[in-house]
C-alpha cells in the first residue's frame, strides 16, 4: 500500500507539476515557435532535462533535488492523505490557473519555521523580478517592443541570431528551472534514488512533457499570450533570459525551496507595466486589473497549500 501512494503521489505530483509549471519557463519558446513541430521543441527541451537530472544525480549522490528535499523528510509509512495535495494542484490546474506548485506540494511535507522561509524567499521574488523588469524594459521598449518595431521585425527576414540566442537563453532558464522544481516533482520518492528509479521517473516525466507540448500548454499557455508581443522570438528571448539570471541568483542565494511562479508572474507584471506607460498610456487601468488577476491567482495555491497542511496536521493527530 506505501508503495502504491508513493507512485501514485510521483505521478500525480509530476503531472500537475508540469503542466502548472512549466509554462513559466517554455510558454515564451513555445508561443514563438508555434509553428515549429511540437516534437522538436520537446526533444529539446527533454534532452536539456535528462542531462540536468543525471547531473543533479551525479553530483549530489542520488539527490536530484539539488538539496532542495535535504530538510523534508519523507514519512514511513506515507499516509494517502498526503495525496490532497497533488489532486488539489491537478483541480487547479485543469481550471488554468497558475499557482504555486512549491506551496502546493512541499508545505504538507514541511514544517512552519521552513514553510515562512519558503514564503519570504518568493515574496522577495516576484518583489526583485518585478522591479528588474520594470526598470530594463523601460529603458528597451520603446526600442524593441513598439508596434513600430514589432512591424518592421516581421516584416523583415527573422535574424539568425535572434534565434539561436532564444534557444540558448530558453535552454538555460529552463535549467535553472528544473533545478528548483525538481523538488515538487520528487518529493513523493526516496531522497536518494537508484540507478532504476531513476531511469523509470525520467521516462514518465518525458511522456508528460511529450504530451504537454502536444496540446501546446493547455490552458496555463493563456497567462503567457495574453502579454505583449510574447509570440515574438526577440521579445521572448529577452523574457527568457531576465527570468534564467533571476532563477540562477536564487540557486546560489540558498538551498530553500521557492515559487518560482511568483518570479515569473513579477517579471510579466513589471515587464507589463513598463511597456504599457511607454507605448499605451490608455490601457494601463485595463493592465492593473490583469496584473491584480495574475496575483490573485497565484495566492490561491498558497491559501490552498495552508489549509491542506493544516488538514493532514489535523489527520496525523
Amino acid at each position: 500500500m506505501n508503495e502504491l501512494i508513493i507512485c501514485l503521489g510521483f505521478f500525480i505530483a509530476a503531472y500537475s507539476v508540469i503542466a502548472n509549471d512549466v509554462i513559466q519557463t517554455l510558454g515564451t519558446f513555445i508561443s514563438s515557435n508555434s509553428k515549429t513541430k511540437w516534437w522538436y521543441l520537446w526533444a529539446f527541451a527533454g534532452t536539456i532535462l535528462t542531462l540536468t537530472l543525471f547531473f543533479g544525480w551525479y553530483t549530489n549522490h542520488g539527490d536530484v533535488s539539488f538539496g532542495r528535499l535535504s530538510l523534508i523528510p519523507l514519512p514511513n509509512p506515507l499516509p494517502w492523505w498526503y495525496l490532497l495535495a497533488p489532486l488539489s494542484l491537478l483541480i487547479i490546474t485543469k481550471f488554468g490557473i497558475p499557482v504555486s506548485t512549491t506551496f502546493m506540494i512541499l508545505s504538507v511535507f514541511s514544517s512552519g519555521q521552513l514553510i515562512e522561509k519558503m514564503i519570504f524567499k518568493s515574496i522577495f521574488g516576484y518583489v526583485l523580478a518585478f522591479v528588474a523588469a520594470l526598470l530594463l524594459y523601460l529603458i528597451i521598449a520603446k526600442k524593441l517592443e513598439s508596434k513600430a518595431a514589432i512591424r518592421l521585425m516581421d516584416k523583415k527576414k527573422q535574424k539568425p541570431y535572434w534565434l539561436v540566442a532564444q534557444w540558448f537563453s530558453t535552454g538555460f532558464l529552463w535549467s535553472q528551472w528544473l533545478i528548483q522544481d525538481f523538488a515538487n516533482i520528487f518529493v513523493f520518492l526516496p531522497r536518494q534514488l537508484s540507478i532504476y528509479e531513476l531511469g523509470v521517473s525520467l521516462i514518465v516525466i518525458l511522456s508528460i512533457m511529450g504530451y504537454i507540448f502536444n496540446v501546446k500548454g493547455g490552458n496555463i499557455q493563456k497567462i503567457v499570450n495574453q502579454k505583449s508581443n510574447t509570440q515574438h522570438i526577440r521579445s521572448a528571448t529577452i523574457i527568457d533570459a531576465c527570468y534564467g539570471v533571476l532563477l540562477y541568483l536564487f540557486t546560489i542565494l540558498n538551498d530553500v525551496p521557492m515559487s518560482t511562479t511568483w518570479t515569473f508572474v513579477g517579471i510579466l507584471a513589471g515587464r507589463e507595466i513598463a511597456i504599457k506607460y511607454l507605448l499605451e498610456k490608455k490601457q494601463l487601468k485595463t493592465t492593473y486589473t490583469l496584473i491584480i488577476k495574475d496575483l490573485a491567482k497565484v495566492n490561491i495555491g498558497l491559501m490552498i497549500s495552508i489549509l491542506i497542511a493544516y488538514l493532514i496536521q489535523f489527520l496525523k493527530a
